[in-house]
């Protein structure tokens, strides 16, 4: 994977000598001379031999805590190994080392050897994963609480899950039939309550009972309104809101409380709850008015209404709403930064909407509200020739920072494509070599669009294209270029932004505001792809073979490039 630079850490120490220097001609070259094959001897001794050399001062010599999980692995091609870097304060990196010292270059998280994932997710201080059977493992403080863990923990299994999204609160999971399930993240809140039925037995559950699939944790399924038929293909969430998108192209949006559109990033005002005095089965007409509007968010409808606003539980709202503005609109993708959200047509066109303090939607310099509550236009091609067709494929959100990855082409030329960044660059988000805090008109990354290679098959120059991008919710960046030799030789793996708690990986703590290739030692770090690779899930057992690649993941203050099984 990586050839990792050796530490020699100096083995030398201070030496201290009582014999007095004299001026005696011969004595005092003979006391010099003496004193240096002294001196030499013990240093080859104290190199030669790890004790303690007793001297005039006694140091006490302290070694190095041991950090084997971080410890360079051997070039073992039937091996997986996922690297870690970054803040590691609530155990989200490597399980049995938490404390206050960032990774400041990446390491082998040794709980993943072997391991290959269909999903993974970090928060600020939980995590999770989706193993190879499609089972979900929680992990970090923020989920076992205060207690120490060296293994992570199976909580929703059995639902063959393939996407998986976290708020500070709430884990949402997708399944492989469609299907969305929602849990709290405090492992003490999954704990059903004595003589309580178990999730799949109420009724807007699951029925999981039928096929002796009953759980030991609570979940819940959110479900669409009013019976619709629906299969959901991909999730996404902000701080408060979850967006999501059917196979049809129809596009969702769920609450996750009463503060979900206090910047309009629902697209709509109008959903219902369960009434707080009744059954399920009675539901609550609320609305949510953006801040904008009012300047606080209300409710209206009912006089018990404001019991549901402190009601912060997976069970708040048990409903995804299709967004009225969007329907009948073919959307392709769909992608939630932490008060926004964005809609990506089939034909490459992007809308967005909610929070733009930062510019973060990318409507440009003139687009000077603060909220957008309607889904808005972004014009990515503002420079570009009229003889240049050019389409967005790809919109990736994170914090108050959005990319969006834009395909040109002009006749029979290879098609290029740029990242266009937008949005709060007060860390150098931005990637244009300029530290500022609001973008509202999408900029270039710097050098990423004029990136070419010599294509041996055509014989011709051709550019390197983006492969994936994440964006933090904290402000940096994490890109892979996909080469024509990509499969076979590796692809590099480009950092900027935010270096706080060595989220970049390099070692440093000094924010990069353009893109910059990620080494460890003298090498540059590659991503690579295997076929028909063994791999295990997390309970250790081997789950089969299977094509992998790696894939790396902005988290908060964090980073990780682990394996992931390609669909």
């Amino acid at each position: 994977m990586f050839k990792r630079a050796t530490n020699i850490r100096s083995g030398f120490r201070l030496l201290h000598t009582r014999v007095p220097l004299t001026r005696g001609g011969r004595n005092h070259r003979a006391v010099l001379v003496s004193s240096g094959v002294v001196a030499g001897s013990l240093l080859w001794y104290s190199q030669s031999k790890p004790t303690v050399i007793y001297n005039d001062i006694v140091v006490e010599i302290q070694e190095a805590p041991s950090k084997k999980s971080l410890e360079a692995p051997l070039q073992d091609p039937d091996t997986l190994y996922s690297l870690v870097w970054g803040s590691n304060k609530s155990s989200t990196l490597l399980l049995d080392e938490a404390g206050s010292e960032a990774i400041r270059t990446p390491g082998v998280a040794k709980w993943l050897e072997g391991v290959a994932l269909r999903d993974l997710a970090l928060h600020q201080d939980h995590a999770a994963c989706i193993d190879a059977k499609g089972d979900v493992y929680q992990w970090g403080r923020g989920h076992f609480g205060s207690e120490s863990h060296s293994r992570p923990h199976l909580t929703l299994r059995n639902k063959n899950i393939i996407q998986v999204q976290l708020t500070k609160s709430r884990l949402f999971a997708l399944s492989a039939s469609g299907r969305i399930y929602c849990m709290e993240v405090d492992a003490s809140k999954q704990e059903l309550r004595p003589g309580a039925p178990t999730p799949s037995s109420y009724p807007w559950w699951s029925t999981g009972w039928f096929w002796g699939e009953d759980e030991n944790v609570d979940f819940v399924e959110i479900k669409v309104q009013q019976g619709q038929k629906e299969r959901f293909k991909s999730i996404s969430a902000g701080e408060n809101h979850l967006l999501a998108l059917t196979s049809s192209g129809h596009a969702f949006a769920h609450p996750l409380n009463a503060h979900a559109n206090a910047y309009g990033q629902l697209g709509f005002r109008k959903f219902q709850v369960p009434h707080p005095k009744y059954r399920l089965e009675e539901l609550l007409q609320v609305h949510l008015v953006p801040k904008s509007l009012v300047g606080k968010v209300e409710s209206f409808g009912d006089e018990d209404a404001a019991e549901w606003k402190t009601d912060d539980t997976i069970r708040f709202c048990p409903f995804v709403f299709e967004i009225p503005s969007l329907k009948g609109v073919s959307i392709a993708q769909i992608a939630a930064g932490a008060r926004t959200s964005f809609a990506r047509t089939g034909d490459g066109r992007v809308l967005g909407w909610g929070a733009n303090e930062y510019g973060q939607i990318g409507l440009g310099a003139n687009a000077t509200l603060e909220t957008i509550t309607v889904p808005s236009e972004v014009n990515l091609w503002r420079t570009v020739s009229p003889r240049v067709s050019s389409r967005c494929i790809d919109v990736s959100a994170g914090g108050d920072l959005t990319s969006f990855m834009v395909e040109y082409s002009e006749g029979v030329a290879s098609p290029t494509v740029d990242i266009l960044m937008c949005g709060n660059g007060q860390w150098g988000g931005l990637g244009n070599n300029i530290f500022s805090n609001a973008q509202g008109t999408p900029m270039r990354a710097r050098g990423l669009g004029t990136l070419t290679e010599y294509d041996e098959s055509r014989k011709t120059m051709v550019p390197i294209l983006p492969r994936a991008i994440s964006v933090s919710p904290t402000g940096h960046v994490l890109m892979t270029l996909d080469t024509s030799a990509g499969k076979n030789q590796g692809r590099d793996l480009y950092v900027w932004g935010k270096n706080h708690d060595s989220e970049l990986g390099n070692g440093k703590k000094s924010s990069l505001p353009a893109p910059t290739t990620l080494s460890a030692g003298e090498e540059r770090i590659m991503l690579y792809e295997k076929r028909g690779v063994k791999v295990m899930d997390l309970q250790g057992r081997v789950w089969g073979r299977v094509n992998v690649e790696q894939k790396a993941l902005a988290g908060y203050n964090s980073s990780i490039v682990y394996w992931k099984i390609q669909n």
